[in-house]
């Protein structure tokens, strides 16, 4: 009857990784189970736990990183958290240096600053480089071509 508690927690942990989707929390389900077929050989308790940890850590460190790279080949994962704010456009709401300031990303204020240290004024639109903790490096962005300019030539014309 032990073994219900095993089969029961690998359950458990199985429906709570469909809510993370990390295939951290099946990993440990594997371990449960595998718990439960202890038991079910007559293993002590002790060796119970020590079967259910080994298997959990082994499918954490063998089958999950194989899981994970056939998953992202097959999908693309959406960026999150600052991986999502790299290359976009922001704009200088207080002068922006090599030590501080300040830009407006993604509808919030974030505190920036330049990685060559050139000095950025107010209204400069900007694209962020990378994140340094709550800090977001930024640089000039690339002024967008004018639809009524005419064409740039390699030669200047007399």
């Amino acid at each position: 009857m032990g073994w219900l508690w095993w089969v029961g927690g690998a359950l458990l942990l199985g429906v709570l990784e469909m809510v993370s989707l990390d295939l951290v929390l099946i990993m440990f389900a594997g371990g449960a189970l595998a718990g439960g077929v202890a038991y079910a050989l007559g293993a002590p308790l002790v060796v119970q736990f020590v079967v259910a940890a080994v298997a959990a850590v082994a499918l954490l460190l063998l089958l999950r990183p194989w899981l994970l790279r056939h998953l992202r080949s097959r999908v693309d994962l959406p960026e999150t958290n600052t991986a999502a704010l790299l290359g976009r456009p922001a704009v200088v709401v207080a002068d922006v240096d090599g030590m501080t300031g300040r830009v407006k990303l993604a509808g919030e204020v974030w505190s920036a600053r330049t990685a060559d240290g050139s000095v950025l004024p107010p209204g400069t639109a900007v694209v962020v480089a990378r994140i340094e903790g709550a800090t977001a490096v930024v640089a000039a962005a690339a002024p967008a071509p004018r639809p009524d300019a005419p064409p740039a030539t390699g030669a200047a014309s007399a």
